[in-house]
């Protein structure tokens, strides 16, 4: 456990978090030929006969499994995307105020905000932004490679009897090849049979790809509520959604505090998050949905993108 020393007056911000290995395994890293700057996780999990190899799976968990881990939660994760998103040139912008109706009018409870300070950054009209952009543009991003190797549970090669293993199975209408390339990740992107929800105010995010042709993936959902309101239990929530294999995290807060406890979850969040907007907008006008209008809702989009937001669920029924 880590606690983050934080001044005495903050109401409901961490002061722990679960970290350590996980029992019987190990996190490590390996990085794509050519691209030692890319260093892509995975989890090996030792077996009990120790003639057999340990076993190499797929591993969400961020930094909070290594061994050693160091968890500053003031300071956030690092920016694993930082310096591939500076490099493409995109504005800095001051970011939205914060309202008092972005925490629910939290008054005497407001909860501080997480003090990790990011540039916010905006692209400019026709700047590409979307990996959907640059894979239709012919762009292998890094993040395209990080995923193919990362599907690869980062192995160079093709492992072997992979495609006869491939043959023996029903593949139901996808066609998964036995090496997935970055090549093969731009190309199911572009076609828009895949995503990396990836926003560039996100750069803790460690990318990750969704689709048929890909592993699979799984949600897991956190959340405040009008009962209780604290970022302690939210990130805490977090830490253990991806501890045990949680591949994105939706926060679906509703209450007060929604703005700030989502700072924290952002700033120490190595998956991708996601909302339901509207949740947050219709707290915003009392829970009244006859007082929520279209310059609350979009209000609320360009506040949550600014904060990195990864992906919305949209309600429009």
């Amino acid at each position: 456990m880590n606690a983050p020393v934080l001044p005495k007056d903050v109401k409901g911000s961490p002061e722990t978090v679960t970290t350590g290995p996980v029992t019987g395994s190990r996190k490590a890293y390996a990085s794509p030929a050519g691209r030692p700057d890319i260093r892509v996780p995975y989890r090996e999990i030792v077996l009990s006969d120790p003639k057999e190899e340990p076993v190499r799976v797929y591993d969400p968990s961020g930094p909070y499994t290594e061994t050693d881990a160091r968890i500053d939660l003031n300071a956030g994760l690092p920016g694993v995307r930082e310096p591939w998103i500076a490099a493409r040139g995109y504005a800095a912008v001051a970011p939205r105020a914060v309202k008092p109706e972005d925490n629910g009018f939290a008054g005497d409870k407001l909860v501080a905000p997480c003090p990790a300070e990011r540039t916010i950054r905006k692209a400019a009209p026709g700047q590409s932004v979307t990996q959907y952009e640059f894979a239709r543009a012919g762009i292998i991003t890094e993040e395209m490679i990080y995923v193919a190797h990362r599907e690869n549970v980062c192995r160079e090669k093709m492992l072997a009897g992979a495609e006869a293993a491939l043959a023996d199975g029903q593949s139901f209408g996808a066609s998964v090849p036995p090496f997935i390339t970055p090549e093969f990740v731009r190309d199911e992107i572009a076609r828009g049979r895949a995503i990396i929800p990836a926003n560039i105010n996100h750069t803790e995010l460690e990318p990750m790809a969704i689709g048929r042709n890909f592993l699979v993936k799984i949600n897991a959902n956190i959340g405040n509520s009008a009962v209780t309101s604290s970022a302690a239990d939210e990130v805490e929530k977090l830490v253990w959604s991806i501890r045990w294999g949680a591949d994105t995290v939706m926060d679906l807060s509703t209450g007060r505090n929604i703005h700030n406890i989502r700072s924290w979850i952002i700033r120490n969040s190595p998956v991708p998050i996601g909302t339901v907007p509207i949740y947050q907008a219709l707290e915003k006008v009392g829970g009244d949905p006859l007082k929520l209008d279209w310059e609350v809702f979009k209000d609320t989009l360009i506040e949550q993108a600014e904060q990195g937001i990864d992906y919305f669920t949209i309600h429009a029924g």
